[in-house]
């Protein structure tokens, strides 16, 4: 797991990242661009076992020529760590023992809430927001690490 400005520093110029929004049993993926200006939702998969989200997560690296990974962190509102955040770093470990990308963690505060609004402001029903929710979700965490990348970059 590296640091924000060590993982910048280690991706190519042109390379697409993915972010990935952990939940206990939804995972949400987003994509970026090689230029990593913009995140897209991608896909949310389901969580059956380890080596099963294994499996899928090193499947879309390679069909994407992915060059790192930013996991969502879910720090609480006032900068503590819980379950649900050592469950995060856990698969960042995880994913670092058993895949050789670069992998970073992103503090994730309100981006379910940013996803939900965002999607509240296009003309969407409640149950397809619901549906997307985590691969939106993802796209959040993703554009967050990218605008940061860009801003060191400029």
């Amino acid at each position: 797991m590296l640091d924000n400005n060590v993982f910048i520093e280690r991706i190519n110029k042109k390379s697409r990242l993915i972010g990935i929004d952990p939940g206990g049993k939804r995972i949400g993926i987003a994509i970026s661009d090689e230029n990593k200006i913009v995140a897209t939702p991608y896909t949310t998969l389901t969580r059956e076992n380890y080596a099963d989200l294994l499996a899928k997560i090193k499947k879309i690296i390679d069909d994407n020529q992915i060059e790192g990974i930013v996991i969502g962190n879910p720090v609480n509102m006032d900068g503590t760590e819980g379950p649900s955040s050592q469950s995060a770093k856990d698969l960042a470990k995880n994913l670092s023992k058993d895949i050789t990308e670069n992998i970073t963690l992103w503090d994730e505060r309100l981006s379910s809430q940013g996803a939900f609004k965002l999607s509240s402001e296009l003309a969407i029903n409640t149950s397809k927001k619901v549906k997307k929710l985590d691969e939106n979700s993802a796209q959040f965490i993703l554009q967050g690490l990218l605008d940061f990348y860009n801003k060191k970059n400029t």
